[in-house]
C-alpha cells in the first residue's frame, strides 16, 4: 500500500477522508478507497458547516503531528470528504509520526 502522504521541500501533502460528526477527534488509520487510492482516515466532533470540521481537521492533525496550527493549511476539497492538507515542517519526521500514528489502525476497505 503507498502512503496517502507526498513529500516536499516545506513539509508534506496529505491525502485525508473526513468523517464530521464522529463522535471523537481522532485519526483512526490508512484506509484504501475503491480506486486504489490511499487515504488517512479523520474523524472529528464538528459539524460540517462554515468550515467547523475543517478547522477541526487543522486542529488535530496539528497537534497529532506536533506542529502549530499555522503550519497545517487545507490545500483542497474544502467542501468535500476527501481533502488535500499541507503541513509545514520536516518531511522525514512528519511521515515518521503520520505511519506510526496510522500504523496500529490500519484497514482496507474493500
Amino acid at each position: 500500500m503507498m502512503d496517502p502522504w507526498r513529500y516536499s521541500t516545506e513539509g508534506i501533502s496529505i491525502a485525508v477522508r473526513v468523517t464530521p460528526r464522529g463522535g471523537r477527534d481522532a485519526i483512526d488509520g490508512i484506509e484504501t478507497l475503491a480506486n486504489g487510492r490511499s487515504v488517512v482516515k479523520v474523524r472529528v466532533r464538528a459539524i460540517a458547516d462554515g468550515g467547523e470540521a475543517n478547522r477541526a481537521v487543522t486542529e488535530l492533525l496539528a497537534k497529532a503531528l506536533g506542529v502549530p496550527k499555522a503550519r497545517v493549511k487545507i490545500l483542497s476539497g474544502a467542501t468535500s470528504r476527501l481533502k488535500q492538507v499541507a503541513v509545514d515542517g520536516d518531511p522525514k519526521g512528519l511521515g515518521e509520526t503520520l505511519r506510526k500514528l496510522a500504523a496500529s489502525r490500519e484497514t482496507k476497505k474493500d
